[in-house]
């Protein structure tokens, strides 16, 4: 039989070195020869995506110059010693943590020299452990937000049970209260379970053709008499072409959940604007939202798919509290309230601004909040324009 080393293993190979030079995963093959010897450990190959990942200058080395996490090494020893499979999981500080599921198997076909090898993978499964911990803080926070309002259903039971069952002023006052408490409980059950309609169908692109103007009209026209209760003007207003490609729904209720927050916030004698502009690139939608041409903190939550095109953009501005620089990245984390709107009549279910950042997702689009603390809150939304209809299309539409 021919011997093989480390070496003219990874030398050789043709197309299977190929292979592994193109994977898009990080492998190494990785030699040792006695289990006492660490430093003896080497890796005779690593792949371009192994090299970048562990930033090795070169296809060969001392492993411990490319690994030190201890529970890698003794997957490694297993895997090589004991010729049998070993997993790690190694998780990667940094500006970006990454978490890396690494899997080491013996390599018993090749090789009758001194050294045993191994087949070093590393698996990327930062998303997945991320939206793990996601769903675990989701049911954390969900479990919270409705407890609060079922314990003070409880409580007030309790009392209208007890001392003040025969208190006709006190029932009024409680039972008024526990309405409230009711009707809070209804409206995030609601609020959750459109965000998990709406999570089921984001990978799948909306089809059809959407008026933003008019979607944007008829959520103003429906929010006037909340506006007239509270004292404050809602003006709406329209400039260029205006058809996306979406779904009509899903615009109305991402419209109408601006436009709430923004009359929830608004001061009684101030005023509400509503702006649909079109034909503008990506750069012209995110500035479409500037006060006046005033200087105010902007943070992008989210980024359009493609910016080589034409937007729509849906523009909510409001003149209340604004909120600090510190705050608008987590704007549309679930369940995140800026401090001051926790509780009080502004307090919502902390799901619209999460619901909306979903919707412009699906529609392929981008999300924009400028905000300062006293001087307002714009947020635009902006969506890739339709193609124009040709005559045959429209006539057939028609």
């Amino acid at each position: 039989m021919t011997s093989r080393t480390p070496s003219t293993v990874a030398e050789g190979g043709g197309p299977f070195r190929a292979m592994l030079e193109t994977l898009p995963d990080p492998v190494m093959l990785v030699a040792g020869a006695r289990p006492e010897d660490l430093a003896g450990r080497r890796f005779a190959f690593a792949n371009p995506a192994a090299r970048d990942l562990l930033r090795l200058p070169g296809a060969e080395g001392r492993l411990l110059s490319a690994v030190r996490h201890p529970a890698v090494l003794e997957a490694v020893d297993e895997a090589l010693f004991e010729r049998r499979e070993a997993t790690a999981i190694w998780e990667q500080g940094g500006p970006r943590d990454r978490c890396w599921r690494v899997t080491a198997r013996p390599l018993d076909d090749i090789g009758d020299g001194p050294e045993r090898l191994a087949l070093v993978a590393f698996s990327d499964q930062t998303d997945a452990r991320r939206n793990e911990r996601m769903r675990a803080d989701f049911l954390a926070n969900a479990s919270h937000e409705l407890r609060t309002p079922l314990a003070s259903l409880s409580g007030f039971i309790e009392t209208l049970r007890g001392h003040a069952r025969d208190d006709e002023a006190a029932r009024e006052r409680f039972l008024s209260v526990m309405q409230a408490q009711a009707d809070r409980m209804a409206r995030l059950i609601d609020d959750l379970l459109s965000l998990s309609r709406i999570e089921l169908n984001e990978h799948i692109p909306p089809l059809d053709r959407v008026d933003l103007a008019l979607a944007a009209a008829e959520v103003a026209e429906a929010l006037q008499p909340l506006a007239k209760e509270r004292d404050v003007a809602l003006d709406m207003t329209t400039d260029g072409r205006s058809v996306i490609v979406g779904d009509r729904d899903q615009i109305i209720q991402l419209a109408q959940n601006l436009v709430a927050n923004a009359l929830k916030y608004a001061p009684p004698g101030s005023a509400v604007r509503v702006r649909v502009q079109g034909g503008m690139d990506a750069a012209a939608a995110e500035a479409s939202g500037a006060n006046g041409g005033e200087a105010r903190a902007r943070h992008a939550l989210v980024a359009p798919d493609a910016r080589g095109q034409t937007f729509v953009a849906l523009t909510v501005s409001d003149e209340g509290p604004g909120l600090a620089r510190e705050h608008l990245p987590r704007l549309s984390e679930r369940f995140y309230r800026a401090p001051g709107q926790k509780s009080g009549v502004n307090a919502g279910t902390g799901l619209g601004l999460a619901i909306v950042k979903h919707l412009v997702n699906r529609h392929q689009g981008g999300l924009i909040v400028e905000s300062e603390l006293d001087r307002g809150a714009t947020f635009v939304a902006y969506f890739p324009a339709a193609p124009a209809m040709t005559p045959r299309a429209a006539s057939a539409g028609g």
